[in-house]
């Protein structure tokens, strides 16, 4: 049955057909082949389920309040402000740009729109200086990977939703900061290293009353991450009431106090969200119908007793969702790898003693790690069409980070305190 799943599946890509339609045709087709005489309104019932949580009113929430960011001058505003304290060292570009990364994703939470609004004013910062434009875009493509990491991220929702209700999502997204950080550090040693040894020259430094003014103007983009991390820690507000916070948030910074968009403008940045939102949702309804299929012909029990085996380790399990997550990032979106693959792992993986916010983390990362990943990694094709760039000289310069990732999942899986300590 798995078998057939799969072929009709991949008969549907190559017939060129968009991601949701094999998704949802798949498992349809499946039933009516197998079991003839199935309820249609059942599988039908299975597409409403898996769009009616509570937690997914985050995803539209989230996304729009990106979309006014990345449409105003918040990213930029954050660039100057840490280009003016740490351009002048040595690889001091290339450590704006992920500083820059990590903090514009903890606040639009999603590594595409962050290559987008990052990557383009970052890119000519760092052509300038000397960087080759390979280099420049393999950081600024690696770098994005923090967005799904540091709340709010809305591969964190997708998690939470596809393992049940026993995960919280303002748990994971506590959890992520000190990873988040851990790639930030990493890729900022390697930057600074890089620097040195290919004699990268200096940026001119910035007087202290210009360092005071960058920080002014960017103090209220600033407080965005604290806000909404911080309320959702100290639980005054629900990650839910933290998304329409932060739609509030960016309305008043760009439209009222910036200027840099027009409230005429923002009727078409959410047409743009309600676009992008009915793509996800449409992928989470039929992940629930695909999820549930696969339940019904107990196809997930046999693939982890076949790959996990009876009693498995808990860093045996991790590291098979590693992989597995991994390499399907590689080949399809993440938010359709969650969805498929969480239901299947998240049983064996508690079953072993795994903290299902930990292997949260892990899949949450290793999804991010696959996005940036070759062949068809989400965020190469993204930077290729903002860059207007090849994809070969895209992907020409990204191996040193990949295997920085592949290091730092590694300790994730065998350090779980990193993933849990904020947490508990």
């Amino acid at each position: 049955m798995l078998g057939t799943l799969m072929l009709i599946m991949v008969i549907f890509l190559l017939l060129n057909f968009p991601l949701m339609i094999p998704l949802i045709l798949g498992p349809l087709l499946i039933m009516l082949i197998y079991n003839p005489n199935v309820n249609m309104d059942l599988l039908m019932g299975q597409l409403i389920t898996g769009i009616e949580s509570p937690v997914l009113l985050c995803v539209p929430l989230f996304i729009f309040a990106a979309d006014i960011m990345t449409a105003g001058k918040t990213s930029e505003k954050l660039l100057d402000f840490v280009g003016a304290f740490i351009g002048h060292i040595r690889g001091g570009y290339a450590v704006t740009t992920a500083a820059a990364c990590s903090l514009f994703g903890a606040i639009s939470g999603s590594t595409q729109a962050t290559v987008v609004a990052v990557g383009r004013p970052m890119r000519e910062r760092l052509l300038k200086v000397g960087y080759k434009d390979s280099k420049a875009m393999a950081l600024i493509i690696n770098a994005s990977d923090v967005a799904l990491l540091i709340p709010p991220s809305i591969g964190m929702i997708i998690y939470a939703l596809a393992a049940g209700s026993g995960v919280s999502v303002a748990d994971l997204f506590i959890a992520g900061i000190i990873p988040g950080l851990i790639v930030f550090l990493t890729f900022t040693v390697y930057n600074v290293i890089y620097a040195k040894v290919k004699d990268i020259p200096l940026a001119d430094r910035v007087s202290w009353p210009e360092r005071w003014k960058y920080f002014r103007k960017a103090l209220l983009p600033l407080g965005f991450p604290i806000v909404i991390v911080g309320g959702i820690y100290t639980g005054t507000f629900t990650p839910v009431e933290a998304s329409g916070i932060s739609v509030l948030y960016a309305f008043i910074l760009e439209v009222l106090i910036y200027r840099t968009i027009s409230i005429k403008k923002i009727p078409s940045l959410a047409l743009s969200t309600g676009l992008v939102t009915s793509v996800v949702f449409i992928l989470v309804a039929g992940g629930q119908l695909f999820t549930w299929v696969l339940g019904y012909a107990r196809i997930p029990q046999e693939i982890t007793q076949a790959v996990l085996g009876s009693d498995p380790s808990a860093a045996y399990v991790l590291i098979m969702v590693s992989i597995f997550f991994f390499v399907g990032c590689m080949f399809v979106d993440p938010i359709v790898v969650i969805l498929v693959l969480t239901p299947i792992f998240a049983p064996a993986a508690e079953a072993a003693g795994v903290d299902l916010v930990h292997l949260g983390i892990i899949i949450t990362f290793q999804a991010a790690l696959g996005s940036a990943t070759p062949p068809f990694g989400v965020d190469i094709f993204t930077a290729s069409a903002v860059f207007k760039k090849p994809y070969l000289e895209v992907i020409k310069s990204t191996p040193p980070y990949i295997i920085m990732l592949l290091l730092i999942g590694i300790l994730l899986i065998f350090v779980p305190e990193l993933s849990t300590i904020l947490v508990k």
